[in-house]
């Protein structure tokens, strides 16, 4: 329950505070001011600590969702596997094209 629920007037809970401040931003900065930051910061956790970063943390991220659906390759067969992974990553080459259409705009 927040403080302001419980009726002490004028405080609101850390929360509270962030949600706020998170809308008044966007209000004020709009949707290419997250991409601006997002980007600087991709780029900047890019520059520090380079390629196998990405390729460590995927593998762990693989590792961790093998774990949790241990018994899928033999429950939906290796063909539905493959299926899956190749509509996943049409997805993620159509999104790519989309973005890139976005930035000639």
């Amino acid at each position: 329950m927040s403080m302001r629920q419980e009726g002490k007037k004028g405080k609101m809970t850390v929360a509270e505070a962030g949600r706020k401040g998170g809308e008044k931003t966007a209000q004020t900065h709009g949707r290419d001011f997250y991409e601006q930051i997002g980007r600087k910061g991709g780029e900047k956790v890019s520059s520090e600590r380079g390629p196998e970063f990405y390729s460590e943390i995927g593998s762990k991220g693989g590792s961790e969702r093998a774990k949790q659906h241990e018994g899928t390759s033999e429950a939906m067969g290796k063909t539905s596997l493959e299926e899956a992974g190749h509509r996943g990553g049409q997805r993620v080459r159509k999104l790519i094209q989309a973005g890139k259409e976005h930035e000639e705009e």
